[in-house]
């Protein structure tokens, strides 16, 4: 039997850092939309919508990549409500990577235009042209980046303080993802 990972994979750290830059891009790109009412409005739609969907497929190839490697253990003398914490922001930040990009493409659907994300490339609607549904999923988009926002805050404040406070080489098995064993 193999020993335990002290890295992550790197397919897994590449997806991940990829990731994080697109999901902050798109916080500030959907921030500045619902704050814009001039000519970037539409250039910021333009952006918002394929970097949602590029999210959704990354997510997915993200999924079964952490499916099928190993990652490393969470150091032994971490204390249990940590663990829960730990887990429980992973499994909250996958399942937001899925249903906002989701919600989005939802929402565009109830609103009755097409779901471009160019000018060659057409979504299918997966929910019918309706007004009533569109202020619900658009209401339920919003709350669910700001969540996602919040989340991102959190899992980058216990990051930090894995790498400059406990130093337990928590936050090293997803940077440089050496093995120092």
């Amino acid at each position: 039997m193999s020993a335990q990972p002290t890295h992550f994979a790197l397919l897994a750290r590449l997806l991940h850092w990829l990731m994080a830059l697109m999901i902050i891009a798109m916080l500030f790109i959907g921030a500045g939309m619902v704050t814009s009412v001039s000519s970037r409005h539409e250039w910021l739609i333009h952006l918002h919508k394929p970097l949602g969907i590029a999210i959704l497929a990354l997510v997915i190839v993200r999924l079964l990549v952490r499916w099928t490697t190993r990652q490393p253990p969470l150091p032994d003398d971490l204390p249990g409500w940590q663990v829960l914490a730990a887990k429980g922001s992973h499994v909250l930040l996958y399942a937001l990577m899925l249903v906002l990009p989701l919600l989005g493409w939802a929402m565009i659907s109830a609103s009755g235009e097409p779901v471009m994300l160019s000018a060659s490339v057409h979504l299918p609607s997966i929910v019918p042209a309706d007004a009533q549904l569109f202020a619900l999923l658009r209401k339920a988009h919003g709350y669910l980046a700001y969540l996602l926002f919040l989340t991102v805050l959190v899992h980058l404040a216990a990051a930090l303080f894995h790498g400059w406070v406990r130093r337990d080489e928590v936050l090293e098995s997803m940077l440089r993802g050496r093995d120092h064993g």
